[in-house]
């Protein structure tokens, strides 16, 4: 059950900003749509635009047949249109064996209330230890949280290299010896079995699965999310994980939608449904299944290129489109605060680029190259061009590929069933959109 107890907020803030030991980020600095240099959605702006912010009750039920939603209260609300924006949970050790997250130094970050239980253990563990628990996004981000409040940290995880859904191993080794330099020590290929506890039911030690035992003073999990679809199970139609929708972003209820984490939709780029967990990929669905509601003759299908980024330390990524086929690096990959990148080709067109240390011109370079997916012929020459090809791309007017017919086949960047998955920020909601629909089909309540 998601109850929400503070206005729509942009969660990449939580895993940087919000961690950080001196002039962190705190509310109302990063609510909904800050991100995306929008106008700030505070109570106060929703309660002037007429819209109703019912915050600290959870939904219990829902009946898409009836049209209702029953909550915590005991109110049943109707609707005319829903839009199903709830998100994911982070998965618990508990759901792998091992018990102890109860454990008021044991922390997980999905939320406002799990970032204030982070911080408060990084300040009562001035010079400690901590061990991150996961690879991914939540693992790496938190890992240059706490290097940067002086803490230390080992990294374990069960793959052979950080990143590993997105990055490939000669990248990840860039960012692996980056945080070795600041203190970062890793243990791969191994996972957690069990925690030592005081008397007081702090952890005071790891074990792993390898036998390894290290001694903490906090621990961080990041393995990974899982959509919340318990309320419409049963009732519209499940894909990838998440609930199926179309290009529109239309359930298997023609009055009912779905956006952001929990949404699996049509890539057309791809030609397959894709669940992406991202703040870009959220705020972009949100948008427009508000405008397939409001303005259905003037609204296409969803036409989205994956979008995903980082920032640690001084360290800047941003990728683009898919993983998919040959690997093409460019650039120093062993200096460090180099510019470098990757295109990835697949049957002859880039359908992928990634680049660290770019400006924001060479940023919109590689973005729109892999929208507009060249033709190339010659890796050799593309390795020698290096970003200059994806500059000279952008530059000059490029048709688009036609449109691949969309299947149900899978990809690497989808989140079926993971394990160290993608950002945490994945999962906010464009509330700007959501309240112009509030607006403009007003208040359609019914209290019994």
């Amino acid at each position: 059950m998601i109850i929400i107890m503070v206005a729509p907020y942009e969660r990449p803030a939580l895993s940087k900003g919000y961690l950080l030991p001196e002039a962190a980020a705190r509310l109302p600095s990063f609510h909904t749509c800050v991100g995306a240099n929008e106008e700030r959605l505070t109570p106060k702006w929703y309660k002037e635009h007429g819209v109703e912010l019912v915050l600290g009750t959870g939904v219990k039920s829902a009946d898409v047949k009836r049209k209702t939603l029953l909550t915590t209260t005991g109110e049943t609300i109707s609707y005319k249109f829903l839009i199903i924006a709830t998100g994911a949970r982070a998965l618990k050790l508990e759901e792998f064996g091992v018990n102890g997250s109860d454990a008021e130094n044991v922390c997980y970050l999905r939320d406002i209330s799990d970032a204030n239980r982070l911080v408060n253990a990084i300040q009562s563990s001035p010079g400690g230890n901590a061990v991150v628990i996961g690879g991914g996004y939540i693992g790496m981000e938190c890992a240059a949280s706490l290097v940067i409040n002086k803490i230390n940290v080992t990294m374990v995880f069960p793959e052979a290299h950080c990143m590993a859904r997105l990055l490939t191993p000669k990248i990840a080794s860039y960012y692996e010896e980056y945080y070795k330099s600041r203190g970062v020590k890793f243990i791969k290929g191994t996972v957690l079995s069990s925690f030592d506890f005081d008397s007081n039911g702090k952890v005071t030690d790891v074990t792993l699965r390898d036998g390894t035992k290290l001694s903490v003073d906090m621990v961080v999990v990041g393995i990974g999310i899982r959509p919340n679809t318990g309320l419409f199970e049963g009732q519209l139609t499940l894909e990838k994980g998440g609930i199926k929708v179309n290009g529109m972003f239309q359930s298997s209820n023609s009055s009912v939608y779905a956006i952001g984490d929990v949404a699996a939709f049509p890539v057309k780029a791809f030609g397959e449904k894709r669940r992406l967990e991202h703040v870009d990929s959220a705020r972009k669905s949100a948008k427009h299944a508000v405008s397939s509601i409001m303005e259905p003759d003037k609204t296409g299908e969803f036409d989205y290129i994956p979008f995903f980024y980082s920032r640690v330390f001084t360290l800047s990524w941003q990728f683009y489109g898919d993983n998919a086929g040959e690997v093409v690096y460019y650039g120093d990959l062993s200096a460090s605060g180099s510019t470098f990148g990757a295109y990835w080709v697949n049957k002859g067109h880039v359908v992928g680029a990634f680049l660290e240390g770019g400006t924001r011109e060479e940023y919109e370079a590689i973005a729109k190259t892999t929208t507009l997916r060249p033709a190339v012929e010659d890796l050799t020459e593309l390795e020698r061009q290096g970003l200059g090809f994806a500059v000279a791309v952008s530059q000059k007017p490029v048709a688009l590929p036609p449109p691949i017919e969309v299947s149900g086949s899978t990809s690497g960047l989808l989140l079926e069933k993971p394990l160290y998955a993608w950002h945490a920020t994945a999962g906010v909601v464009l509330a700007a959109s959501i309240a112009a629909f509030a607006y403009f089909y007003g208040k359609r309540r019914r209290r019994w």
